[in-house]
């Protein structure tokens, strides 16, 4: 099943949701940000948006605002974890691959 994060309800009320989707196991960790059929990708590694369509500039700043909180980052960071131990978001040879 997708790990689907809080967002601040007027976010939510939008259509904006954060999730770690299912059957990621071959990708670099991240966090999937979605919005209808939209969706952007955000590396766990190194904070960067991981394509370039669609815009991440199509993202609200205030779900940009919200996903680096700190609090917010860990969790994504050990629930990627929990969810594909053998891809660990601190495999430090992954880094190099990237």
């Amino acid at each position: 099943m997708p790990i689907n994060f809080p967002l601040p309800e007027s976010l939510r009320k939008a259509g904006w949701k954060v999730k770690i989707r299912e059957k990621e196991t071959l990708e670099p960790p991240h966090i999937t940000i979605l919005h209808g059929t939209k969706a952007w990708r955000i590396k766990l590694r190194t904070g960067e948006f991981m394509d370039k369509q669609p815009d991440p500039d199509d993202v609200p700043e205030e779900i940009t605002a919200f996903i680096p909180k700190q609090s917010n980052w860990r969790s994504f960071q050990e629930k990627w974890d929990e969810k594909y131990p053998m891809n660990p978001v601190q495999d430090k040879d992954a880094d190099e691959a990237e």
